[in-house]
């Protein structure tokens, strides 16, 4: 569970190419759409023909062809290195507008855009993780190694699926953190869903329904300002006045 030079420049180094091109592109993107919105710099929207060509476009294009790129290479060099690359490049374009995605509507910089950082994150624990090495299912000396899938496989597959439940109640802030700290993802699953998420949605009454809105409200008031402001910080000040979309 550890990260050396012998596995960056080994087998390693397509991940680590692919973490590095995904954190990049994000931070550049984020960079370059907040100088556009501010009339800063030689940045323009890229229009053509009277339609806006959102990056996620090319995004998609560039995932698709490095997934394609890496079966062809079958893990030979260079073409893993040079598939990660487009693959992180790509991932990173369309996630950055994963809400735009979901919503089928612009709301890049509206509150409810401001998942797609959320989900960015997520992505940025879940790489970070398998960067680091963190394998339970093959970690353990030979005599360990025939009781450890399952020993090792329970948990994390509890795990997943309290990081899962998290993202369908609108969690997206505690999955982010739970996928490095575990506890907060379990805390979070039990938890009452946010009342806007799908999870409280389908699946309460309006009494439940009721009770997570006050809960929200409590939560929003004590913690809510100083996440919005990270967001904030990271995504650009959003032009709607939508409540938070996660805690």
């Amino acid at each position: 569970m550890h990260l050396d030079v012998s596995d960056v420049t080994g087998s390693r180094l397509p991940l680590f190419l692919l973490f590095l091109a995904f954190v990049v592109t994000f931070i550049v993107t984020r960079v370059i759409t907040r100088l556009i919105r501010a009339g800063k710099g030689p940045f323009r929207d890229n229009v053509r023909g009277g339609t806006h060509i959102h990056h996620a476009v090319p995004g998609i294009i560039l995932t698709v062809a490095g997934a394609f790129a890496s079966v062809a290479a079958a893990g030979a060099s260079p073409g893993a290195e040079i598939s990660a690359v487009a693959i992180g490049i790509g991932t990173s374009l369309v996630l950055d507008e994963f809400a735009l995605i979901l919503h089928l509507q612009d709301v890049y910089w509206s509150r409810e855009g401001q998942l797609s950082v959320q989900v960015v994150g997520l992505t940025v624990a879940g790489l970070g993780m398998a960067l680091l090495g963190i394998d339970p299912l093959t970690e353990g000396d030979a005599e360990s190694i025939r009781i450890g899938p399952i020993a090792f496989s329970v948990p994390l597959i509890l795990h997943l699926a309290c990081l899962l439940a998290c993202v369908a109640k609108g969690k997206y802030s505690t999955a982010a953190i739970g996928a490095f700290i575990p506890p907060v993802a379990w805390i979070g699953a039990v938890r009452l869903a946010r009342p806007t998420s799908r999870w409280a949605r389908r699946r309460y009454s309006p009494a439940k329904t009721t009770r997570a809105r006050r809960r929200a409200v409590t939560f929003d008031a004590r913690y809510g300002a100083w996440g919005l402001n990270l967001e904030d910080l990271v995504a650009g000040r959003p032009t709607g006045t939508t409540q938070p979309t996660g805690d």
